[in-house]
């Protein structure tokens, strides 16, 4: 079997680590280029139910021109919504795979949907699957909480995932004190949030420790990605999706079929840490890319290397 090794991007804010020679794709998979078709592209203004319309317009290109590359389904943190994937979609652009962001219940266009709970997660992202990867298989990348919610997939329905991203995640808290403990957290996050109002619980949220060193642009977008929530939802994510809720799955990593790739900010010490130790106990074929400099919120601050290791895969 041919083997190549995956090469850095040449960009000096991002850092690829390979534990060992990946096969190549094959010229004739399912990531190989298809037909294209002939003539002007008719790319429609119609929304996509669950789509971010930026990732939208690209996936139609991308459909028109390649219908049978690999897509990217990808799953935001709390507090976004499909379109926290935009910038990634756009700096991938047509030629680039395919990305096509969702909501989360509790977010965007899911704002609404009841219960918000792990195994109704899963089956929505079913869903996503059989209607944005109908050919097979699709790369499935996670940021934060959908970085968890992406791994529980690929954990129990391997055969649908191609390749696993999870981007500044983790697989879970272990300890059961400091679940309850973190659950109890996020549930007077949810009771404050609920009585207060998005406005307040976003100006505390985006002052947390995690998000030391962010540029002032950077909070900025994410508390108006906050402000721009239904409270309800938002509410409901933390008690339903908390990591408190959501089982901690690292003694299943070594069993993970999917290629494992995790994204990880320079800044951000504590998953850094975490993404090390997800690396270290997945399969042989996991890989790490530390982006230089950046923080947590990478889909923020550097979109750009974010789809830089997406182009990688």
């Amino acid at each position: 079997m041919t083997a190549c090794r995956v090469p850095p991007r040449a960009s000096s804010s991002t850092r690829t680590r390979t534990r060992r020679r990946l096969p190549c794709p094959s010229r004739s998979g399912s990531r190989a280029a298809g037909s294209g078709a002939s003539g002007t592209l008719a790319l429609s203004q119609t929304p996509i139910p669950g789509v971010g319309p930026a990732a939208a317009l690209l996936w139609q290109a991308g459909a028109i021109a390649e219908t049978r590359r690999t897509p990217i389904v990808a799953l935001h943190g709390f507090g976004g919504s499909a379109r926290s994937w935009d910038a990634v979609a756009a700096d991938l652009g047509v030629d680039g795979p395919p990305l096509r962001a969702v909501d989360l219940r509790g977010h965007g266009e899911r704002a609404s949907a009841r219960p918000v709970d792990l195994d109704a997660v899963l089956a929505d992202l079913d869903a996503d699957l059989d209607r944005l990867a109908p050919h097979g298989p699709a790369v499935l990348a996670g940021y934060s909480m959908g970085g968890r919610v992406a791994l529980q997939l690929a954990l129990a329905r391997p055969h649908r995932v191609a390749a696993l991203v999870l981007v500044s995640s983790t697989a879970g808290i272990e300890d059961p004190a400091q679940r309850a403990q973190r659950r109890a957290l996020d549930d007077a996050r949810a009771r404050e949030l609920e009585d207060e109002g998005v406005a307040s619980f976003a100006a505390r949220w985006v002052a947390l420790p995690l998000w030391d060193g962010d540029p002032v642009a950077v909070r900025d977008q994410q508390r108006r990605e906050l402000e721009a929530g239904d409270v309800a939802g938002l509410a409901a994510a933390l008690r339903g999706l908390s990591p408190g809720a959501v089982p901690a799955v690292w003694d299943r990593l070594p069993a993970l079929r999917p290629p494992l790739t995790v994204v990880v900010g320079g800044r951000d010490r504590r998953y850094r840490a975490l993404g090390r130790r997800l690396v270290a106990e997945a399969p042989e074929s996991a890989r790490e890319v530390v982006i230089a400099g950046a923080g947590h919120g990478l889909l923020r601050e550097a979109p750009a290397a974010v789809a830089a290791a997406l182009r990688a895969l």
